[in-house]
């Protein structure tokens, strides 16, 4: 039985898209398989290591956990629409100045995910950042290097925790 396509309207990093889809297919694949926006990663693909996190309508979720047809007329924002004109975005940069970036596979994940918390709270506490990332795992190491980036980028210090 062919899958059935559907048509949805939507914003991904500050483009208006209209894309025919079929109507099977999960966000993630959207963004890595038909519009080549590789930056977000596939880990587990069952929503529990936080790879894949994107901002929808400005909240982060696991981008392999939603079907792309529920998308229609919302802002999808990627780790690549958030810097500006070639410049790392502030997080980006803090992740990179912290050493919070070890093989580097959950780190846009974390950044989507900090970045979320940064737009409602730019200046979080140490909890507040790791209730955030909570849902974001790191395999190479620990977290401290990573919440010490986010605090510093919401601060503009560089990296009190």
């Amino acid at each position: 039985m062919p899958v059935q396509k559907v048509r949805v309207r939507l914003k991904i990093n500050g483009q208006d898209k209209e894309l025919e889809i079929p109507s099977n297919l999960t966000l993630l694949e959207l963004l890595r398989d038909e519009l080549g926006l590789t930056g977000t990663k596939e880990g587990c693909g069952i929503g529990e290591c936080g790879a894949c996190t994107v901002l929808l309508n400005g909240r982060p979720v696991y981008a392999c956990l939603v079907l792309a047809p529920k998308i229609d007329g919302r802002e999808i924002i990627t780790i690549e629409g958030i810097g500006q004109e070639g410049k790392l975005h502030p997080l980006q940069e803090a992740f990179l100045n912290h050493g919070a970036v070890q093989c580097g596979f959950c780190t846009p994940g974390m950044i989507m995910a900090a970045k979320a918390l940064l737009d409602e709270n730019p200046q979080p506490s140490k909890e507040e950042i790791e209730e955030a990332i909570s849902g974001n795992l790191c395999r190479c190491t620990g977290y401290l290097q990573v919440v010490k980036a986010i605090k510093a980028s919401g601060s503009g210090k560089k990296g009190e925790v």
